[in-house]
C-alpha cells in the first residue's frame, strides 16, 4: 500500500517552426495502465488511475533537443511546456518530426525511473511542400462518442467501459484523412477531452491507421486549480496558435455539428480570411442541433462549407476542389 509507483514523462507530439521550439508533455506516476485490458473492472480501474493522477509538480528536467541541452521545471500539474525562438536542424524524415529526449534530473530523486529516465518526444515541422494544413475535431467528427447523447451517458460508456483498441473510427475517416495527408499535409487534432485521455487518444488514431499529427486536449480543471486560465476557451485558443504559427499556410477545417466546432469555425474565418479552404461538418442525431448549424450557415457563400452525413460525401467534394486525387 505504501510503495510508491515509479516515475515516468509523457511527451505530447507537438508542433513548430525551423525557427521555433514548442515542447510539450507532463511528469507523472506510472499508475501501469493496460490499455488492452477488456473485463469491465479493469477498464474501471483504468479509468479510475487516468483521472486520479500524480503528478511530479516543480520537478527539474533536462531536454535534449538538435544538439541543445534544455534546463525545464514542471509545474503545479505536472506539465512542462517550453517555447522558444531558436534556429533548429530540419528533420531528416519526409513527415517533418523533429526528436528530442527529455529527462528527471536524478540527483533531485530518489525513485525508481521508467525507460532509464530517457524519454522520447517529437515535434512537428511542417513540409516546405505543404499544400495546406487540416485541423480536425476528435468526438463525433472521426470516433464516435455520443456528446449529443441524454446526460452524455454515451460518453461514459464509451470512454469507461470500451478499451481504445475496441473504439471504431466513423467510417471512411481514416482513408480520408490519409488522402487529405498526402504524405506531407500537416493534421492536427483539436478535442475537448483532457489531456488524462491523451495515450488512450494517441492509441485510437494509430490503430485505425489516421496519420499521425499533434494531439491537443486541454487541462482538466478542478475548483482548486490555481494555474492560470486562458483568455479564449481551449478549441479557439489552439487554432488560432496553429494559424498564427503557420502564416502562409492555408487549412482545413472539420468537425461536428454537435457541439461549438461551427462557430469556432466561423469566428476563424472571420478573423482569417483567405486562410480557410473549405469547412465540412459531420451531421449529428440531433435535430435541434442540426437545424441551428443549417440555420447559422444559411446565407454562408464565403467559403466551401459541407455538412456531410459520411466520409464519401467529403472525399466526393475534396476530389473535385483539388483537396486530394484520388
Amino acid at each position: 500500500m505504501l510503495k510508491k509507483d515509479p516515475l515516468q514523462i509523457i511527451p505530447f507530439l507537438s508542433y513548430g517552426t525551423k525557427n521555433k521550439l514548442s515542447l510539450r508533455g507532463r511528469a507523472l506516476e506510472d499508475e501501469d495502465i493496460d490499455l488492452s485490458k477488456k473485463k469491465w473492472t479493469s477498464l474501471l480501474v483504468n479509468t479510475w488511475k487516468r483521472f486520479e493522477t500524480d503528478e511530479i509538480r516543480n520537478t527539474a528536467l533536462k531536454v535534449e533537443c538538435s544538439g541543445e541541452l534544455i534546463d525545464l521545471k514542471t509545474d503545479a500539474e505536472g506539465y512542462y511546456q517550453y517555447n522558444s525562438e531558436t534556429q533548429l536542424k530540419l528533420p531528416s524524415n519526409e513527415q517533418g518530426w523533429l526528436d528530442y529526449n527529455v529527462k528527471y534530473e536524478t540527483q533531485l530523486l530518489k525513485r525508481q525511473i521508467q525507460q532509464d529516465n530517457c524519454f522520447s518526444g517529437q515535434m512537428l515541422i511542417p513540409s516546405t511542400t505543404a499544400n495546406f494544413g487540416v485541423i480536425s475535431d476528435i468526438d463525433d467528427t472521426i470516433l464516435h462518442t455520443g456528446v449529443t447523447s441524454r446526460l452524455k451517458w454515451k460518453v461514459i460508456v464509451n470512454t469507461f467501459f470500451k478499451t481504445p483498441l475496441k473504439r471504431k473510427a466513423l467510417e471512411g475517416t481514416a482513408k480520408f484523412y490519409e488522402l487529405l495527408h498526402n504524405g506531407k499535409n500537416p493534421i492536427f487534432y483539436v478535442s475537448n477531452s483532457p489531456w488524462n485521455l491523451y495515450r488512450y487518444l494517441e492509441l485510437f488514431l494509430k490503430t485505425n491507421h489516421f496519420p499521425k499529427g499533434p494531439i491537443l486536449l486541454r487541462d482538466l480543471r478542478t475548483p482548486f486549480d490555481k494555474t492560470p486560465k486562458l483568455e479564449l476557451a481551449h478549441k479557439y485558443n489552439e487554432v488560432y496558435n496553429i494559424l498564427e504559427t503557420y502564416p502562409d499556410l492555408n487549412f482545413i477545417l472539420i468537425g461536428d455539428c454537435g457541439e461549438k466546432d461551427a462557430d469556432i469555425y466561423l469566428d476563424v474565418v472571420e478573423k482569417y480570411p483567405n486562410r480557410i479552404l473549405a469547412i465540412y461538418l459531420r451531421s449529428v442525431n440531433h435535430k435541434k442541433r442540426m437545424k441551428r448549424i443549417q440555420n447559422l450557415f444559411k446565407h454562408f457563400t464565403k467559403l466551401p462549407m459541407l455538412i456531410v452525413e459520411s466520409s464519401e460525401e467529403a472525399h466526393i467534394h475534396a476530389r473535385e476542389n483539388d483537396f486530394i486525387c484520388q
